[in-house]
C-alpha cells in the first residue's frame, strides 16, 4: 500500500506564516503538521508515501529527503490548483495498480490506523459535526456502508463529515471515475474534487465501509491551530532538548523546546511549542507557538503565533508604585 499525502494548497487562512512556509510544516506540539501524519501511517506499517506539491513544494521535499531518508518518497507537483480530484489523478502512473491510502495534509486525526488498513473493505473516515455544510457528507446505512457522499452540500443528509481519510482497495477504479469527471467536466464550485470520485465509485457499485475517528484536528487557522496544539500537548505530553540554554527561566508544562534555544529570566507555558535555535528572554509566553530562529525581548505573549527568524522586542519600563494604585498598560 501506498500513502498519498496532498500538500500543494496556499494556506490562505493561516497568512502572512504561509507566504513562506508551508502550513504542513507549521510546529505543532513539538512536530510539524506533516510529520505527524507520516509518523501515524508509517508506524502502521507503510513506507512508501507519495506527496502532492505546489506552492513552496521545495520546502516540503527539503524537510521530508532530510526527516525520513529511510521512506521511498515521491514527489508529484500540481502546479495549478483544480481540486483534490486533479491532485489525485497526477499520482496514477506511480499508484499504479496499489491500493492507496489519502491523508490530507492539513488533517491530524486520531484512530485504529491498523484496524484500517488490515479491512478488507475500501474505507472512509468520518466523523460527526454540528454544521456539515462546509465538508464533505456521508450517508451511510445501517450496517456501516457508505451509500453516498456529497460535497458541501447546501442541504445535508445527514451531519457526518469526511475527515480527509481514505483507504482505497480498487484504485482503477477510482482513476476510471476521475477520468469520468474530467472528461464530463464535473466540478463542485468549480474543482474537481475526489468527493465527486468516490460518489462515482459508489453508484458503481464499490463498497465502501466507514470509520470513526477519535479526535480531528484542525490546524487550518490560527485559532483552531492553538486549540489543537494545546490540546495535542496535554495528550502527549512536551519535550525540553538537551541542547538549550536555560538561566532563571521557569517552564511550565506542558511545553515544547527545540534544540539550540536561550533562555534567560522567561517564563513559558503552559502549552507552548518552540523552533529551534530561538532566543527568549525577560517575556513571559504561555499557549503560543514560536517557530525557529526567532528572538523575543521583554515581551508577553499569550494566544500567538509567532513565525520563524522572527524578532519582537517589547517595551522595558522602570516603575516606582506607591499604595493604592492601579496601572493598564494595555
Amino acid at each position: 500500500m501506498k500513502a498519498i499525502i496532498p500538500v500543494a494548497g496556499a494556506g490562505t487562512k493561516l497568512r502572512p506564516h504561509t507566504y513562506t512556509q508551508p502550513k504542513a510544516l507549521i510546529p505543532i506540539a513539538g512536530k510539524t503538521i506533516l510529520s505527524f501524519i507520516v509518523d501515524q501511517l508509517h508506524e502502521a506499517g507503510i513506507t512508501e508515501f507519495i506527496f502532492i506539491v505546489g506552492y513552496l513544494g521545495e520546502k516540503i521535499q527539503e524537510y521530508v529527503n532530510q526527516t525520513y531518508p529511510h521512506l521511498a518518497t515521491h514527489f508529484v507537483y500540481q502546479n495549478e490548483r483544480h481540486g483534490t480530484g486533479h491532485a489525485i489523478e497526477l499520482t496514477r502512473n506511480i499508484v499504479g495498480s496499489d491500493e492507496v491510502f489519502v491523508a490530507l495534509g492539513d488533517t491530524i486525526c486520531e484512530f485504529d490506523v491498523n484496524e484500517v488498513l488490515q479491512s478488507p473493505y475500501s474505507m472512509l473516515g468520518i466523523k460527526k459535526v454540528d454544521d456539515p455544510r462546509n465538508f464533505g457528507v456521508a450517508t451511510i446505512d445501517e450496517d456501516g456502508f457508505i451509500e453516498q457522499v456529497v460535497e458541501k452540500p447546501t442541504i445535508p443528509k445527514s451531519n457526518m463529515a469526511l475527515v480527509g481519510l481514505y483507504k482505497i482497495k480498487e484504485t482503477h477504479f477510482l482513476f476510471e471515475c476521475l477520468h469520468h469527471l474530467f472528461t464530463q467536466n464535473i466540478k463542485t464550485e468549480g474543482q474537481y474534487n475526489l468527493t465527486d470520485a468516490l460518489d462515482c465509485m459508489i453508484q458503481r457499485g464499490a463498497k465502501f465501509q466507514s470509520f470513526r475517528v477519535k479526535n480531528w484536528f484542525d490546524c487550518g487557522k490560527k485559532e483552531t491551530l492553538l486549540e489543537s496544539n494545546a490540546t495535542l500537548m496535554k495528550k502527549f505530553g512536551g519535550h525540553v532538548s538537551e541542547n538549550i540554554q536555560s538561566e532563571n527561566s521557569i517552564f511550565i508544562p506542558p511545553v515544547s523546546i527545540g534544540p539550540g534555544c536561550v533562555l534567560k529570566n522567561a517564563i513559558i507555558g503552559p502549552h507552548v511549542s518552540i523552533g529551534a535555535n530561538t532566543t527568549i528572554q525577560y517575556s513571559t509566553v504561555k499557549d503560543s507557538i514560536i517557530g525557529s530562529y526567532t528572538n523575543l525581548y521583554e515581551v508577553v505573549l499569550n494566544n500567538s503565533l509567532i513565525g520563524s527568524d522572527a524578532s519582537v522586542k517589547g517595551l522595558g519600563r522602570s516603575l516606582n508604585i506607591g499604595d493604592n494604585t492601579e496601572i493598564d498598560f494595555g
